[in-house]
């Protein structure tokens, strides 16, 4: 396997396993993730092998008709990992592209800093920063205050203090060789603030 595709499967374990879904299915190299209508991530059908599918069109109507069953939009992630000839079969069937994640992949180094902690959870403090993100909604925050009851993997909450207040936050989850950082939020005054400054 190239370092590329390591990467490439290593990160979207982690995104994968970062919002556990109650329910999940698979169907050949699909993962089916079934949450509460809230974000891509635990409510799409992600393929999981880039190798040809020649049972691909049978294969979307079935995962459509598990959503419908569930009262959830069928929803499937682009990624590297997709098999040949996904975007089109989506597209003769009516889906159109929705929104798009960036993924930024490097080395980081440890570090410590008295001005973050790990809140243990999804906490209030936690919440109300990631509410603050304008793509957050209702549906979105409730699996996000409900992922520790499904979360196997070792995951962390982390809040930012600046000036005795809560500035930022995001989550994290270790899968493989990978941390996956997730749900970045900065309280809009301050980062207004620092695009001010610049």
């Amino acid at each position: 396997m190239t370092p590329d595709r390591w990467l490439v499967r290593c990160l979207e374990r982690a995104t994968l396993t970062a919002l556990p879904a109650p329910r999940q299915a698979f169907d050949g190299s699909f993962v089916i993730k079934l949450f509460s209508g809230g974000t891509g991530r635990g409510n799409a059908a992600s393929s999981l092998d880039p190798a040809a599918d020649p049972d691909l069109p049978a294969r979307l109507d079935r995962i459509a008709a598990i959503y419908c069953a569930h009262g959830l939009p069928p929803r499937f992630r682009a990624t590297p990992l997709d098999p040949p000839g996904l975007n089109e079969a989506l597209a003769a069937r009516g889906y159109c592209p929705g929104e798009e994640s960036i993924v930024f992949a490097g080395a980081v180094a440890g570090l410590t800093d008295a001005a973050i902690h790990d809140e243990g959870g999804p906490s209030v403090a936690w919440m109300a920063l990631i509410a603050t993100a304008e793509y957050q909604t209702a549906a979105r925050r409730e699996e996000k205050r409900r992922t520790p009851d499904h979360l196997a993997a070792p995951g962390a909450w982390l809040v930012l203090q600046q000036d005795g207040a809560d500035a930022a936050g995001l989550s994290s989850v270790v899968s493989g060789g990978c941390v996956g950082i997730f749900d970045l939020a900065t309280r809009p005054d301050i980062a207004a603030g620092a695009a001010a400054r610049g």
